[in-house]
This record gives C-alpha cells, structure tokens and sequence, in this order.
C-alpha cells in the first residue's frame, strides 16, 4: 500500500474520532494540549501515541511495535497494523484513546 492510500485510510480514522482534526498538509498528524497523538510517517505508517500500560495491551494482543518517524523512536507511540487500519471502529477507538492520552499530560 502506498503512502497516499494510507493517508486516506487515516483521513477516515480522524474524521470519525471525536474530537480529533487532522493537520500538517505533507505530514498528517493530530495534536492536542501541546503534544502531538497521531501522525502518518515517510514510510505511510500510521502511530498513535498511549499509555504505556496500553501499548503493552496491543503489543500482547495485536503484536504492535514502536512507531518511527524520520528514524527516530517517537515516545509512547505505537505502529498501527494493517488490520487495525481496517477496522476503523477500532483504530477510531484508539485515537480517541490517544488524544484523551495527551490531555491527560502537563500543557505544554
């Protein structure tokens, strides 16, 4: 799958989400309360950043590993699986997970 599908893919997962708005024209991401949750790399993946207690749930139960962009390891970010894309009430699920994530933090 290429980048531009997957961006499309991520298009729906954010216009579902409640609460969520997708920024960056070439680099796709979410943002709230000073950090960003979510963004789609170079390579098409897509990461969302949780709870460490929550990536640990989805690396158990769906085998997802830490999410790269740039080539550096971004923090509490998890690479979604193609699966996972597919099911958008899940993914819609865990970005909304995401950003209560993020508000949850210090303001930057």
């Amino acid at each position: 799958m290429n980048r531009e599908e997957q961006i499309a893919k991520y298009d729906v997962i954010v216009a579902r989400a409640k609460g969520c708005e997708r920024l960056g024209k070439t680099m796709p991401y979410t943002s709230s309360n000073g950090y960003m949750y979510s963004q789609v790399n170079k390579a098409g993946e897509i990461g969302i950043r949780l709870p460490k207690s929550r990536q640990a749930e989805l690396n158990v139960s769906h085998g997802l590993g830490p999410f790269k962009s740039y080539g550096a390891t971004m923090k509490d970010y998890v690479t979604l699986s193609e699966e996972i894309i597919r099911d958008h009430s899940f993914a819609t699920s865990l970005l909304e997970e995401g950003l209560a994530f993020v508000n949850s933090l210090p303001p930057k």
